[in-house]
């Protein structure tokens, strides 16, 4: 069976508040826990109504909190955003404080627009860093050497897992010069996918892992019914075109029909984007599944589904893993060829 994971972006949906938001995560984090996920990552975004998980290392320690086993972690921290030494800090008390239960997933992207990344940085750089940064921040994370003047404590010794994000083949050639593991953000930005993958896998040095490790995020909407899959699907539809022309807000509430929303051509365009997807009921999840798995070969899963009712996310989520526990690798072959 293929290790699932879940990708949760802490959504506020319209009518509640970042509390409730907060509240709704640790409930998933714990149902995901008993359904058999082995991860449960948050992401950073700043400034957005709709995401409650801004900062992200606090969020991180609500959810351990509120589970027990589960691996909990960034997907991800933005570095650009963060002095290397703060992070070693941050995930070195996570990591004190929950043993062998978190991970950092790092990206490159400020995860926000240009004044609120001028804002958390107070100054920005025209050079990329970002190799650089990682490099001094796995070392502050390593034990700590004799004489050694900067010590993150807690952080020094912990060695906490890092995972190298990305949406490009930036980030697949860096992961794989730096022998991490690494994970696409195939859920929105699909394009270089497979582009993506082989380079990883084809130039993988081993370093920080033995073996490339590659996790596909896949959106999944599902529901005892095909209907009601499509309809909260318009959630997470209407967000992104909203994202798209500069009206983020709150996760709007679902629609009988996305064309009351949208015209058909940005219908299509959105579809597009998130075409790394799987809607409908549980049989139709399950073979959508076995199709991506076996076209694209990952080591392990992350899914994720901005839906706007915590009752029904709580449902989709339960019928992903369900679906996912019935998948072997000769499973998902069969998809592929059938």
């Amino acid at each position: 069976m293929i290790p699932y994971s879940v990708l949760d972006l802490s959504p506020v949906p319209e009518g509640a508040t970042p509390a409730h938001a907060l509240r709704n995560s640790a409930d998933l984090a714990q149902h995901a826990e008993a359904w058999g996920y082995s991860r449960f990552w948050l992401a950073e975004h700043h400034g957005m109504a709709g995401i409650a998980s801004a900062a992200t290392a606090v969020v991180i320690g609500h959810v351990a909190a509120h589970t027990s086993t589960i691996r909990v972690g960034s997907g991800g921290i933005m570095l650009p955003n963060h002095a290397p030494f703060v992070i070693a800090e941050q995930f070195g008390t996570l990591a004190t404080l929950f043993p062998g239960r978190i991970d950092l997933g790092l990206g490159r992207a400020p995860g926000t627009d240009m004044a609120t990344a001028r804002a958390l940085r107070r100054g920005m750089s025209p050079e990329d860093t970002f190799p650089q940064d990682v490099m001094e921040l796995m070392g502050y994370l390593d034990p700590a050497e004799p004489g050694q003047r900067l010590v993150a404590t807690p952080g020094a010794g912990t060695q906490v897992p890092v995972w190298m994000l990305g949406s490009s083949l930036y980030g697949a050639q860096l992961a794989a010069h730096l022998g991490l593991p690494y994970a696409f953000a195939s859920h929105f930005a699909p394009d270089a996918l497979e582009e993506a993958a082989a380079i990883y896998r084809a130039r993988f040095q081993p370093g920080r892992i033995d073996a490339p490790r590659f996790m596909l995020a896949v959106n999944v909407f599902a529901a005892d019914t095909e209907a009601e899959a499509v309809r909260l699907r318009t959630s997470m539809q209407q967000a992104f075109i909203n994202l798209r022309t500069g009206r983020p807000g709150p996760l709007p509430r679902p629609l009988d029909d996305i064309h009351d929303f949208a015209d058909e051509q940005t219908v299509r365009a959105v579809n597009h984007a998130l075409r790394v997807t799987a809607v409908g009921d549980p049989g139709q999840v399950r073979t959508r599944l076995a199709e991506l798995i076996a076209r694209h070969e990952p080591d392990e899963v992350i899914i994720t589904g901005q839906i706007h009712d915590h009752a029904a996310r709580l449902r989709s989520f339960e019928i992903a893993a369900d679906a996912m526990r019935s998948l072997s690798p000769a499973a998902a072959a069969t998809a592929q060829t059938g």
